[in-house]
């Protein structure tokens, strides 16, 4: 297989007879080698646990080989699993195993995917940019001295510079979708109770949904066919006919979509603070859409202004609650010479905990106590149910709403660092789909002036997965964006 290689390609090549697991494990370890140095997006290779899954795909008879059999995938290193550590990119857990895997990591293998490691991550998935992890940065494979986004940054870096084909990664506020605009791929935030959460570290339990990455849309719908579906051992996921994702990708299914296709503008999400490159390439891409017959309308998202208060007050609260049993005793580093319970308690946190996370759990702490519950974090409950209403309002005129991932293109290591609300910012228009739990994706539409990908943001309704990802399929067909590499690749010869 080439560097180009996709989910979809590698799965039929193995499913007859034409390609070796094993051989695409030898092929994966060599680029991973060759290119992770320059990257960083890896925290544990898997390489032994990706050869055993390979030989026991090539045991099965070419033809009855499973969906992904063969594929090469990694994971967000907040997914549990039996087979590695489980770090979530934070001193506290750098040496913990989890007894179980999670649902998804139970899912895919049982599809013949093959895991070769876990990606690094903002600690605890609290970060944009993934300079909060703690252990070493990934960067950018556009360029190295942007970051790649995040909190994702590990699985989406590993997409883009050709690691891997497909990865998994996680979005509480949009931590898959920002990263993939960040480095041109393909990112999908599935609606609140489509994935199972079971196995998932939690952040903010009422926003997390684990979501696939690729550099197509094609692979993206091949992995959440695979993932989606009911989980007796997730409350959370809903027991919602999964449809067939990769059928409702062929031509004749787009042709149809595309007839009736209505597109809402948020008016909110063009004003200021938008770059004037990502604006100019959102706007050409609503004249592809134009151009294939859809109708294009302008639609109120009035509640738009408070979603960024809103959400950080959320998460940071859901936040401060879960990140409550790290503490020494229950999970986690323990600090070596506690003087006496409570400094056992407060040395293991403030040693394993970084600045960012203690940062937002003293904000959460501090929204839940007493005398400021009902006026923050139940001031928040509230709002987020009027932007719940906004979505439902928007989705009774149009199919799905239209506009940037992330208001800027890239941005380099350090430029944002020592202003927290300018970080929290870069979210401004992807925490909106976590609060009302509806599905999203971030797909390539253009390049900056300095050769940055920028990303375009489709949201549905709830539930709406395969409408959106024909929508994304859509665009496409009609450009070439998907198909752009970064520099990393350049005179590879594979």
């Amino acid at each position: 297989m080439g560097l180009d290689w996709t989910a979809s390609s590698i799965a039929a090549a193995v499913h007859d007879g034409r390609c070796a697991p094993l051989a695409l494990c030898d092929h994966v370890d060599a680029r991973i080698d060759r290119v992770e140095p320059d990257i960083g997006a890896f925290l544990e290779r898997c390489a032994d646990h990706a050869r055993d899954s390979a030989r026991g795909v090539d045991q099965r008879v070419p033809g009855e080989r499973p969906t992904l059999a063969g594929v090469p995938i990694a994971l967000k290193d907040n997914i549990c699993t039996t087979f590695a550590k489980t770090t979530c990119a934070s001193r506290i857990l750098a040496d913990y195993r989890s007894p179980y895997d999670a649902t998804v990591v139970d899912r895919l293998l049982r599809a013949g995917a093959l895991i070769v490691g876990k990606t690094n991550l903002d600690e605890f998935a609290m970060g944009s940019s993934n300079e909060n992890s703690g252990f070493h940065p990934t960067r950018n494979p556009w360029r190295p001295d942007c970051v790649p986004g995040g909190s994702s940054g590990g699985s989406v870096a590993a997409v883009a510079s050709g690691m891997v084909p497909v990865a998994l990664g996680s979005d509480t506020g949009g931590s898959i979708r920002l990263p993939a605009a960040f480095c041109g791929v393909v990112g999908l935030k599935p609606s609140y109770g489509r994935v199972s959460r079971y196995g998932l570290v939690a952040y903010g339990s009422s926003l997390d949904q684990i979501g696939p990455i690729a550099r197509d849309v094609t692979d993206v719908a091949m992995v959440l066919q695979v993932i989606a579906g009911r989980d007796e051992r997730d409350a959370t996921s809903v027991d919602e006919p999964v449809p067939d994702y990769r059928r409702a990708l062929e031509d004749a299914a787009l042709a149809g979509c595309a007839k009736t296709l209505r597109i809402g503008l948020p008016r909110a999400y063009f004003g200021d603070g938008l770059h004037p490159e990502v604006r100019a390439a959102i706007e050409a891409a609503v004249e592809v859409y134009r151009a294939r017959g859809a109708t294009v309308v302008e639609v109120d998202m009035p509640h738009a202004q408070h979603v960024v208060a809103v959400y950080y007050l959320i998460a940071t609260a859901e936040a401060s609650s879960n990140l409550a049993r790290y503490d020494g005793v229950h999970y986690g580093h323990r600090t070596k010479s506690p003087q006496n319970l409570v400094d056992l308690y407060a040395q293991s946190r403030a040693d394993g905990f970084g600045a960012e996370v203690k940062r937002r759990i003293m904000l959460g702490t501090f929204a839940l106590s007493s005398g400021y519950y009902d006026a923050y974090y139940d001031k928040a409950l509230r709002a987020r149910r009027l932007v719940k209403d906004d979505f439902d309002r928007a989705f009774e005129q149009v199919d799905v709403l239209l506009g940037p991932t992330a208001p800027t293109p890239a941005f380099r290591f350090g430029e944002k660092t020592a202003d927290p609300l300018q970080m929290y910012l870069a979210d401004v228009y992807t925490i909106s789909a976590n609060l009302a739990g509806v599905p999203a994706i971030s797909i390539p539409c253009g390049l900056s002036a300095e050769g940055l990908p920028i990303g375009l943001q489709l949201m549905g309704p709830l539930f709406s997965e395969e409408r959106l990802l024909q929508v994304a399929r859509l665009f496409e067909q009609e450009t070439d964006w998907h198909q752009r590499r970064p520099p990393i690749w350049a005179g590879d010869g594979e």
